[in-house]
């Protein structure tokens, strides 16, 4: 009998699905649907029961198609406590495989929900039980790993209450930024395999006088757009706070002088977000679940998957919570009030941002004031040389981008952000709160993000998903390893590793360096995490941008001892 690899399942599964006349789901038959509820529930406890089901879903003008998780969108709140033992029993209710990952817990790797690498999946009509001890405290979430699922509803908010109780704030909200739209996963990724800019309403044109007669021809010479800054724009999508769009008028309530403790969750499948609260300060205490020392800001960008706490401590009166999309084509709002009914008014979306030639991973000739007549026709060339690259980085149709001259971008704020006149988080600002154990890096690796945005191609190294799940990236159990990720694309891609936190390599001292599980790698330059691996285990590893891990930007993290003399 032959061997069954990973890559063999992977494969037949496709084939057989691309083969065999699937049963249409009975919601896409016009079946009467349940209307999910906006907004979630609270389970507790050792033994919670979640359930997987097809529903309705409306806010504002939109409405259409969801999985709900006990009829809310997004699913429950589960809020645990550091030291318990949690069994989670899911039953699938959909008419397709589905799946639960627990994003940034630490568990055994096969409670870790992702189908083909930790479990097989639930199948229709069946239950499932993840059982697992709670090992850390802070704010996380979950969503599913099957498809696209994730888009249409199927996310929701985890809090682990620390084994000893917090001082620092008295009252205490999950603030869950995340999409909806009408139109259905696939239909989305099929309109961007066509035209990577469908959903683009704000291209620049030839006539826009910010850009020079030399930089428009450049940059169509090279078959790209200074705006194309998000697949997914407001023009499909409505922004969601705790699954009420703009027109729900959601509000958080307090009292004047209460210290409230903001936990904001990206649950969003595509869309990075500028969070404000203008007038009001906020104080970052804790990135991804993990402690950091205070930061006081007025705003931050935060990438699809990371998490940030925050406490502020709003003054008498309305504050409108904006979350506003990175490319300006929409935002989610809430109202932190101290009057209920009275809805603060949000400010105007802000002037769309254009990307730069430091975006492209070059050096910004025109901001510097270079004539940039003399660059054009090496241009092209320069962003395509694949003789820059390492041997093992697969050239093919699947990469369309060589970035020149990556540079590390720790201490970029995020599209957009860099130019405001107030004070913006930064990679750099964050400091462990706690001591890191100090040891020394075993080896170093390189790994490329690489893309064909024109033909909406993703993926690692150049070599997609499914060609490369035989040959895991491979890390000996406790092996210390410096991981560069160099970004040869012009779009920003928020990296996440399960099972594990990774220090960020970002300026502070060895032992301060910021523990995180996803981190956004800004266009065309380099970031650095360093891995204690110490978790056994298959572990997935990919973008979280939902439609560039579909396509491809997704591998297996392999934690074991290596065979004798196999090396890494």
């Amino acid at each position: 009998m032959p061997e069954i690899t990973r890559r063999r399942l992977i494969t037949s599964t496709a084939a057989l699905a691309a083969v065999t006349s699937l049963p249409m789901p009975g919601w896409a038959k016009g079946r009467s649907l349940t209307h999910a509820k906006r907004g979630f529930g609270e389970y507790s406890g050792e033994d919670i029961e979640l359930s997987i089901g097809d529903h309705h879903f409306s806010t504002g003008g939109r409405s259409g198609h969801a999985f709900a998780v006990n009829g809310t969108v997004p699913g429950p709140l589960i809020r645990l406590k550091e030291g318990q033992d949690v069994r989670l029993h899911v039953t699938n209710n959909l008419e397709e495989d589905s799946s639960i990952h627990w994003h940034g817990l630490l568990l055994p790797f096969q409670f870790d929900g992702v189908p083909g690498v930790s479990f097989p999946g639930i199948k229709p009509g069946q239950r499932f039980t993840y059982e697992f001890p709670i090992r850390q405290n802070g704010t996380y979430w979950w969503h599913s790993h099957s498809g696209l699922q994730e888009q249409a509803g199927h996310y929701g908010p985890i809090i682990i209450e620390s084994a000893e109780p917090d001082p620092r704030y008295d009252r205490d909200y999950v603030v869950l930024l995340s999409e909806f739209t009408p139109m259905h996963p696939h239909a989305i990724m099929r309109k961007l395999k066509v035209g990577e800019h469908y959903f683009q309403r704000q291209m620049q044109t030839a006539n826009e006088g910010e850009m020079s007669g030399e930089m428009r021809r450049m940059w169509g010479q090279m078959r790209m757009n200074p705006r194309d800054i998000s697949d997914v724009t407001g023009s499909t999508y409505t922004f969601l706070i705790n699954g009420h769009g703009p027109a729900d008028n959601l509000e958080l309530e307090f009292k004047p002088g209460e210290r409230v403790r903001l936990r904001i969750i990206n649950g969003s499948a595509m869309t990075f977000f500028n969070v404000r609260i203008p007038g009001v300060p906020m104080t970052v205490i804790q990135t991804d679940g993990q402690d950091v020392d205070e930061v006081e800001i007025d705003e931050f960008q935060i990438g699809v998957a990371e998490t940030y706490d925050v406490i502020v401590t709003p003054p008498d009166g309305s504050h409108a919570l904006v979350a506003e999309a990175m490319d300006r084509s929409g935002m989610g709002v809430a109202s932190l009030t101290s009057h209920k009914g009275h809805i603060a008014t949000p400010p105007p979306l802000r002037k769309i941002p254009t990307l730069t030639m430091t975006d492209m991973g070059m050096m910004d000739h025109a901001a510097m004031g270079h004539d940039m007549g003399s660059m054009e026709g090496g241009m092209d060339h320069s962003m395509r040389d694949a003789s820059k690259l390492p041997d093992d980085v697969t050239v093919g149709p699947g990469l369309d981008m060589v970035a020149p001259m990556p540079m590390d971008r720790m201490g970029f704020p995020g599209l957009g952000l860099d130019t405001v006149d107030h004070r913006v988080l930064r990679y750099t600002d964050l400091k462990a709160k706690r001591m890191n154990p100090h040891r020394e890096v075993d080896r170093e690796m390189e790994i490329h993000l690489t893309g064909n945005m024109e033909r909406y191609m993703w993926s690692f190294d150049g070599k997609k998903f499914s060609a490369v799940t035989d040959n895991p990236i491979r890390f000996g159990y406790d092996e210390r390893v410096r991981v560069k990720l160099v970004n040869q694309t012009m779009m920003s891609h928020p990296i996440h590793l399960h099972g594990h936190f990774f220090e960020m390599v970002n300026g502070a001292d060895h032992m301060h360096q910021p523990l995180k599980h996803t981190m956004v790698v800004q266009p065309g330059s380099t970031a650095t995490f360093d891995l204690t691996a110490n978790e056994p285990g298959d572990w997935a590893f990919h973008c979280h941008l939902l439609y560039h891990m579909h396509a491809g930007m997704m591998q297996v993290v392999t934690v074991r001892p290596f065979p004798e003399g196999a090396g890494a």
